[in-house]
């Protein structure tokens, strides 16, 4: 897989699981990204993706991928 679907993967990611279930990570507030990432509930794919988002997120990125996300209508 390349840079580029990795973002659109990125971008359309959601939690499967609580508080913010069904929401994209994108959405999901950074404080509770660290909650998260810090409780080491994630693993696998969803514990890189939720790395990657709070990465991004913390270096002001969200608009990079904010045009790359998929609507459902």
């Amino acid at each position: 897989m390349d840079n580029a679907q990795q973002l659109v993967e990125l971008a359309n990611a959601t939690m499967p699981f609580g508080k913010h279930k069904g929401q994209l990570l994108l959405k999901i507030p950074e404080r509770y990204l660290i909650w998260l990432i810090g409780q080491e509930i994630a693993t696998g794919k969803l514990a890189v993706q939720l790395e990657e988002m709070m990465n991004i997120k913390l270096n002001g990125l969200e608009s990079i991928l904010e045009p790359l996300v998929i609507r459902a209508y």
